[in-house]
Order: C-alpha cells, then sequence, then structure tokens
C-alpha cells in the first residue's frame, strides 16, 4: 500500500488495483474558497499553497474517491470537476448523498455511522466526528471518519476534521488501526472555539494509537495556525519520532 499526501486533507491511497482519492480539494492557488478568518489569522484565499508538482499525476490515478464532508478545504470545485468528467464512483456519508448527487456527482454508496459494510474487495465503516468543541461544532455541520480494510493491506484510520472523542478513542484503541490520519492543522475561525484538535488532543491521539500515525490539513489553508516545524517539535519533545509521519506535499509513504 502507497499514501499519497497530495495538499491539505488530499491524499491517495493506492491498494492493489485500486487508487482511492480522499477529500479532493483540487483547486489552483487561491481559487477554492475565500478566507476562512479575516482577523485572527492572515485573511489570505484558500488553499494558500499550490498543488504539488506531481498532483496531476497522482490523481490520475484515481478509480474511487471517499469524501468525509462537504466544506471547501475538503471538495472544491475544481475537485468537483474532476469527479464529474471522469464519472469515478464515490463513497460518502448517508447525510452527504443527496447533495452530492444534486451535483452530478456519481454516488454509488452512503455510509451510515458505524455501519460496516462492503467496500471494494474489503469492508469500510463510518465513524462519527465532531467538527469543533462546543457550540461551533453544531454550524460547522456533520462530518464522517472511516476506517477502511481491504484484503491484505493495512487497516486505515480517516479520522477527518474532528476533535478527541469517545468515538475517536474507541477506534484507536479497540479497532486499532495500523494507520491513524489525524487533521493536526488546529483550525480556528475568528471566534469560537478550535474546529479540529488543539495540540494537547493531537498528542494524546498520537500516543494513543497503537501503530503509525499521519498528520495531515497543515499548511494548506489561512486559519489553520500549526505548522509542520512546529508539529515536528513537539513530536520530538514527546519521544514520538519513530510513530508519527509528517509528510510535505507531494511526499508518498509505503506501508
Amino acid at each position: 500500500m502507497k499514501v499519497h499526501q497530495i495538499r491539505n486533507a488530499t491524499m491517495l491511497i493506492e491498494a492493489g488495483n485500486q487508487a482511492i482519492l480522499i477529500d479532493p480539494m483540487l483547486g489552483a492557488k487561491g481559487s477554492s474558497a475565500p478566507p476562512f478568518t479575516l482577523f485572527r489569522f492572515k485573511p489570505r484565499r484558500n488553499p494558500i499553497v499550490h498543488l504539488p508538482t506531481n498532483a496531476t499525476q497522482l490523481v490520475a490515478k484515481t478509480t474511487h474517491c471517499l469524501i468525509t464532508h462537504l466544506h471547501p478545504d475538503h471538495l472544491d470545485k475544481a475537485g468537483e470537476d474532476f469527479l464529474r468528467l471522469r464519472n469515478i464512483p464515490i463513497t460518502c456519508s448517508i447525510k452527504d448523498e443527496k447533495a452530492l448527487k444534486s451535483r452530478g456527482l456519481n454516488v454509488v454508496q452512503s455510509i451510515d455511522y458505524w455501519r460496516t459494510t462492503d467496500f471494494l474487495d474489503g469492508k469500510i465503516t463510518g465513524i462519527p466526528a465532531v467538527h469543533g468543541y462546543g457550540f461551533v461544532a453544531v454550524p460547522m455541520g456533520n462530518v464522517m471518519g472511516y476506517h477502511i480494510a481491504l484484503p491484505n493491506e493495512k487497516t486505515i484510520y480517516i479520522s477527518s476534521d474532528t476533535i478527541y472523542t469517545p468515538d475517536v478513542h474507541k477506534v484507536l484503541t479497540e479497532w486499532k488501526p495500523d494507520l491513524a490520519v489525524v487533521a493536526a492543522g488546529s483550525a480556528q475561525l475568528d471566534i469560537f472555539q478550535p474546529l479540529l484538535m488543539n495540540m494537547e488532543d493531537i498528542l494524546k491521539f498520537m500516543k494513543n494509537a497503537p501503530h503509525k500515525v499521519l498528520a495531515n490539513h497543515l499548511e494548506a489553508v489561512n486559519h489553520c495556525p500549526t505548522t509542520r516545524t512546529a508539529l515536528r517539535q513537539a513530536v520530538t519533545q514527546h519521544h514520538l519520532t519513530t510513530k508519527v509521519l509528517i509528510p510535505e506535499d507531494g511526499e508518498s509513504i509505503v506501508l
């Protein structure tokens, strides 16, 4: 299995003859969304970085797409256009199925929370996610994480945009994924509490994960202040360097 970090939460998972695209935000720098914060952090249009030079080559391999939620930093117009043009089969949350179909996308499967169902040649389970601490999680809407188990491959838990919850803890400690993906950018709007795990909970996630952890959702949108450098320093201070992967955009990891 190969995992390619493309940008933000966008990844490509190659497993056998499948190439699963996760949350495609494929627009050019500054073309996908207005600034998510105007005052707390520098108001730059999103994404704030270019796609890596190998992004087109990687995305062209896509055989299937998995969408965690509908925010524009996880599915932008360019991502939609790519999926529509190629008629890529899509798996999504049962709560997002209607909206995605209304956009002309090829939704072939929708998943409910804690339901395990067939996925490609293996199984997939929808895992609840809570997009923020306190009240802000309500307007941020529904998000779904996924636990993926394909035959003869490592198991993967894509936690998506969430804080650390009992559901997250259960997957890490009871399901014991071989790779757990955490959105580590500590996103925050101009008001309210953070939308993603703070550093304390990111480290808790990393410590409780039984095997490898991949940190993404970094340095690509203007409301995510955590940098790769700061995260690597924290990981080093807590003696987690042998467990945690913090790939650059365009970097590939073999599991």
